[in-house]
């Protein structure tokens, strides 16, 4: 599928979630056995706030080591005045809508998400994989 994009929540629950739902996202990204996956300087931003805050540092450590197996892409100016256009066309909220923008500008396939507002204002390039 080339390279995937995963939104910050279905990072949290592969690394995190033990219930039903955590299993589905790590059956979903281990069936995806052609695709590589990528996160964003964001999406690490967005997952590390919970363990920073309650000072969890063998979490904090376990995502840090756990992104190294993700592309890191970079969000560019081009990115950043796309989602301004995602933002006033579908009022997202500026993280959403920097992770659709980061993602296309980036040539990713898909990215998967658990927002089915992602998925519209997309144009289902945004998939829910929690469905």
């Amino acid at each position: 599928m080339g390279l995937i994009y995963l939104d910050s929540c279905v990072v949290i629950h592969a690394f995190e979630d033990e219930t039903d739902t955590g299993e589905r996202v790590r059956a979903a990204l281990s069936r995806e056995q052609d695709g590589r996956f990528a996160v964003s300087p964001l999406v690490m931003l967005e997952c590390l706030v919970a363990p920073i805050r309650s000072g969890n540092i063998v979490l904090q450590r376990y995502y840090e080591e756990g992104f190294r197996q993700f592309d890191i892409i970079d969000v560019t100016q081009e990115a950043y005045l796309h989602a301004a256009n995602l933002r006033a066309r579908f009022g997202l909220k500026t993280p959403d809508a920097l992770h659709i923008a980061t993602a296309q500008h980036r040539g990713c396939s898909a990215l998967w998400t658990n927002d089915q507002r992602l998925a519209s204002a997309s144009r289902g390039f945004a998939v829910n994989v929690f469905a």
